[in-house]
């Protein structure tokens, strides 16, 4: 497949700068996939389509005020540090704006309180800066909530891109489709007999970095680390087991499910590259039941999905539009198909539904 099937166009007035008040206020398209099937609801309508028995998984990291500004120590030339994940206690993985920050350069932040030095080039605007001291204590002093390019107007709340539930920080971007749940809402699906999972992804560089590579599968997708315990792996497998299904809140969760259950000893493979798990589930019997067990994992993953790709974790998904040439969009298309989903956006468009990381939400059934 092509970037250009991937493609479509969204005018500037779709794009949502403010969250709905409150989160379960937003609007939910809901997709049956098998019928193709549209119905138009609000997001606190989404306990209507979940059954007894169901685990929902919820990826659980929090974000931090990764940016940072800085300015040259020997030419006094602006710079914007956008942290991504910590490399050890001072040097961090980072995305740098700026001119001519080349390696050797020193940065002074904090008025002067803070220095750090570009220790290695990467791609595009990649960089390793090394700190003269552990910057994560001065982050909630000199960070800011790191929003992606789209929102041009302030959020005044900064929790408002956090989920409720978030726990663990590391996160350059909120898994946006949790925004939209309420502490209320959440206790409301627990008494309907759904169970709480947790997993954690830390968002980083994918979800600022654009495909351009027209051959999508010639596309490298950046590795971020994710996270299942034990406990949460039980509960999603008993569950699963007992007849129930998986529902992934977010393409960070089921990035990590699906890592996870590739990395299963029932599914007979080490490998987590697209073309490893195709070529294994293409070998399965066809009367073998899809679905694998999750493991408990930890570690980076850079699972890539793509069109083609089989499910073999996930059974329903809950998540926001996405933009446009997107590995995001890849996913989601994977699970409900190209052109129906392109279909569902379109008519989203023709229906006012707001779009991004603030925006409305998608059920997949």
């Amino acid at each position: 497949m092509n970037l250009a099937d991937f493609d479509y166009y969204l005018p500037a007035e779709r794009i949502a700068q403010q969250p709905a008040e409150p989160r379960d206020a937003s609007r939910l398209m809901v997709m049956h996939r098998q019928s193709g099937r549209i119905e138009h609801r609000q997001f606190r309508d989404v306990i209507e389509y979940l059954n007894p028995g169901d685990v929902l998984v919820l990826n659980q990291t929090r974000v931090i005020p990764a940016r940072l500004r800085a300015y040259k120590t020997e030419t006094g030339g602006m710079v914007e540090i956008l942290l991504l994940r910590p490399l050890d206690t001072l040097r961090w993985k980072a995305v740098v704006g700026g001119k001519r920050v080349l390696e050797g350069v020193e940065l002074t932040l904090n008025e002067g309180k803070i220095t750090a030095t570009v220790e290695e080039v990467g791609e595009e605007s990649q960089r390793v800066i090394r700190f003269d001291q552990p910057i994560e204590r001065w982050l909630e002093d000199i960070g800011e909530m790191p929003l992606p390019p789209y929102i041009k107007e302030t959020l005044q709340d900064p929790e408002r891109y956090q989920t409720v539930y978030s726990r663990v920080r590391g996160s350059a971007a909120a898994p946006t489709a949790g925004l939209h749940f309420t502490g209320d809402l959440l206790m409301d699906l627990q008494q309907h007999g759904i169970q709480l999972a947790y997993c954690t992804l830390h968002v980083g560089l994918d979800t600022f970095a654009p495909v351009k590579e027209e051959n999508i599968y010639e596309h490298k997708i950046h590795r971020e680390r994710a996270i299942l315990t034990p406990e949460d792996a039980r509960i999603i497998n008993e569950a699963k087991l007992a007849g129930g299904r998986i529902v992934a809140v977010g393409t960070t969760s089921v990035r990590t499910l699906e890592s996870a259950a590739i990395r299963s000893a029932a599914f007979g493979t080490e490998e987590n590259t697209p073309e490893s798990v195709q070529q294994t589930l293409n070998n399965l019997p066809e009367n073998l039941c899809p679905w694998r067990p999750v493991v408990a994992v930890d570690e980076e993953t850079d699972l890539y999905i793509t069109p083609g790709y089989r499910f073999r974790a996930v059974d329903v998904m809950i998540t926001n539009f996405h933009l446009p040439r997107s590995t995001l969009l890849m996913l989601v298309s994977a699970f409900a198909g190209r052109e129906q989903v392109l279909q569902a956006y379109q008519l989203a468009i023709e229906h006012h539904y707001r779009f991004y990381s603030l925006g409305d939400a998608m059920l997949f059934i």
